[in-house]
């Protein structure tokens, strides 16, 4: 399992090359903005110059940066001059409201949020599935929901070898998808339990600590929730096959960072676990973890920043004649957000899609 400190791509030995970008992080402040700062680091993002962009209640503070501190601005209409790559990740609303200014100024933006991703004139990628789909972009790609990344790059592989006819996918999502407060109030209510206290709830609909949670997320039609709604939509979107038949049931569990999945898939052609397993040791950012010992799967917590998509748990579902199950776990700030959108960066650089204005290239580490 490689380090959070985890090797460049090969895209940015390429990068290098070119000239630097004037890159600015939106919503800089929160969990996957912080985790963008740590991504664009480690995996030496050509960076001339970052701007760390928030809310006016955050502007004025300062955020790390290699080595040093980076000044937090407030968030306006006149912030994207000269940026080359806009990374958002600030909530649907500001992304509607800020990210066509951010393109119309010339910057290609990433959007994390839910804002743009069911739109048709804009691309939905993850990159191991769907990168051609960058060259549609009109100036705006959307990064797709924390669970639907991890999901698809599991499945794309499978989809290729054998076709997909049904899947059904049951989340267990940690607290760190809701944002720091969630995470604070786990924490906490963690020690008051510990304590013999009485846990406090305010930021989740029921105690998470020591619980599980099937909601959380606002109500959609027929009993569903919006999170279902999302993996449901944009599974099809990202594979392109918008007559797949896909069911979501998303929980909210007691864990700081790492969304886990259970699986269960039907192929077009009978697939056996142990070809399943082979296709997966061979697909891109994914480790299968599954045996032979019995203990021998990923955990959220023996994930937590690395870069891959973890596997286990591979066998056959006995209920369905060409039927699969399997169990997915990810870091959902890195892979689920912030990794996934520098990694769209890194295959726009590659597609000429982005590139520099500035002559230096500073903060490579």
């Amino acid at each position: 399992m490689e380090s959070i400190e985890g090797p460049p791509s090969k895209l940015l030995h390429m990068s290098r090359l070119i000239q630097g970008l004037n890159v600015a992080v939106v919503g800089a402040t929160g969990v996957v903005g912080q985790e963008m700062f740590r991504v664009l680091k480690q995996r030496k993002f050509p960076v001339a110059k970052l701007k760390a962009l928030a809310s006016e209640r955050s502007a004025g503070s300062e955020v790390r940066w290699n080595g040093t501190t980076v000044p937090v601005e407030a968030l306006s209409e006149h912030s994207f001059e000269a940026v080359d790559l806009a990374l958002f990740s600030a909530g649907s609303g500001v992304s509607l409201a800020y990210a066509p200014i951010a393109a119309e100024a010339g910057a290609l933006v990433v959007d994390n949020s839910s804002a743009w991703r069911m739109k048709e004139n804009v691309p939905l990628v993850v990159p191991e599935v769907n990168p051609g789909d960058i060259r549609d972009s009109e100036g705006i790609i959307a990064n797709p929901n924390c669970c639907a990344i991890p999901l698809t790059v599991v499945l794309e592989p499978l989809r290729r070898a054998a076709g997909l006819e049904r899947v059904a996918v049951a989340t267990y999502q940690s607290a760190s998808g809701a944002g720091k407060a969630l995470m604070d109030e786990l924490d906490q209510q963690t020690r008051a339990i510990a304590a013999g206290g009485e846990p406090e709830v305010r930021v989740y609909p029921h105690q998470l600590a020591h619980n599980v949670v099937p909601g959380g997320w606002p109500g959609e039609a027929d009993g569903y929730n919006e999170e279902e709604v999302k993996i449901v939509n944009e599974t099809r979107k990202i594979l392109h096959e918008p007559g797949l038949s896909v069911v979501a049931t998303c929980v909210r569990v007691p864990v700081p960072i790492g969304h886990g999945e259970a699986v269960f898939l039907e192929t077009e052609r009978e697939l056996g676990a142990a070809e399943a397993r082979a296709i997966l040791r061979e697909a891109e950012s994914v480790v299968v973890m599954d045996g032979p010992g019995v203990d021998d799967y990923p955990t959220p917590a023996a994930t937590v920043g690395t870069d891959e998509v973890y596997v286990g748990r591979i066998r056959k579902d006995a209920s369905a004649r060409r039927g699969l199950a399997l169990w997915i776990v990810s870091d959902n700030l890195r892979k689920g957000a912030a990794l996934n959108a520098v990694q769209i960066a890194e295959r726009a650089l590659d597609l000429g899609i982005l590139s520099g204005t500035q002559t230096g290239v500073e903060g490579n580490g």
